[in-house]
């Protein structure tokens, strides 16, 4: 094994012009981004009207449905670019806004870093530094890195009753330390940033279909689900039912089939009750989710994949 030596270099060598060779790149290998920063992306358009002006790319959150503007700059961040992303994120009614640039400003972090801690819990705001280096004569390799990201503390938890207040709290540590125990197993290659909310999804390769495991602080139970959106739900539930019996094998345990009759979307769930309150009880239920969640991945990405669209 031997060091090479790497040299950084302008962006816009690979790519000369950012509207025509960058945006088009970067929506083709949109999964690098989303890797980075925890999210299943699915691009939309490209160079999306707004008025006179138009949005770099428009994606989808494949996991909350909602959508994502993501606003390209192969240069030093500036005024323009951050009021423009603001506004197509209102005209779009994205919940996300991606700022790319080669080089945030101090003043530009400090304002993303403001908007993630003074936004309601809804809106998202990531600052991604790019950097290229070269380490061959025709090779190189692609950077990106967090310089601003959404709140891991509660935002907005001040409208919220103290006993809401508490239930967010509650989650966020819960699904921090899940994120940083299942991490840590290095099973699993990509996960998303913990949010103070209900569920907490995991990618299994396929659009629209997911791992959504879920901690409920009013019942005290934590859950493992497989979680089959109303889109696909035709195509992959009956497939999955008809092999129930080989799969509950492989889990090597029964859930829940069909968990929420009345639901359009379907998932097959596995629960445990537990103390929410209690140091102890939560890390047996952190433990017990990491372990389940690695064998309802292993053995459901296996099964989807294999089912013919």
């Amino acid at each position: 094994m031997k060091l090479i030596k790497q040299k950084q270099i302008n962006p816009r060598k690979m790519w000369p012009n950012e509207a025509q060779d960058f945006t088009p790149w970067l929506a083709e290998n949109i999964s690098e981004l989303g890797e980075k920063i925890g999210m299943e992306l699915e691009v939309v358009g490209q160079e999306v009207s707004v008025g006179p002006y138009s949005a770099d790319i428009l994606a989808k959150d494949i996991n909350t449905d909602s959508y994502v503007v993501i606003e390209n700059q192969l240069e030093k961040t500036n005024h323009d670019h951050l009021g423009k992303s603001i506004t197509y994120a209102s005209a779009l009614s994205a919940k996300t806004i991606i700022w790319i640039a080669t080089d945030f400003t101090e003043e530009h972090k400090k304002a993303l870093d403001w908007l993630n801690d003074n936004t309601n819990e809804d809106l998202a705001f990531w600052g991604i530094q790019l950097e290229l280096w070269q380490i061959a004569e025709d090779t190189a390799s692609m950077r990106l890195n967090i310089v601003s990201t959404p709140s891991t503390n509660v935002k907005t938890i001040k409208s919220k009753t103290n006993k809401e207040s508490e239930s967010r709290n509650i989650q966020l540590d819960f699904w921090t330390k899940f994120r940083d125990k299942l991490q840590s197993t290095k099973k699993i290659p990509s996960l998303q940033t913990p949010m103070a909310r209900y569920a907490y999804d995991v990618r299994i390769g396929r659009s629209n279909i997911l791992l959504s495991n879920v901690c409920n602080t009013q019942k005290n139970l934590v859950g493992v689900r497989l979680y089959i959106r109303n889109s696909v739900v035709d195509t992959y539930y009956p497939a999955l039912e008809a092999r129930k019996n080989e799969i509950n094998k492989a889990l090597d345990c029964e859930p829940v089939w069909d968990a929420n009759p009345s639901a359009r979307d379907k998932a097959i769930a596995l629960s445990l009750q537990t103390d929410l309150t209690d140091p102890e009880k939560v890390e047996e239920a952190l433990d017990w989710m990491v372990k389940e969640t690695i064998i309802f991945y292993n053995v459901f990405s296996k099964e989807v994949k294999g089912i013919k669209i």
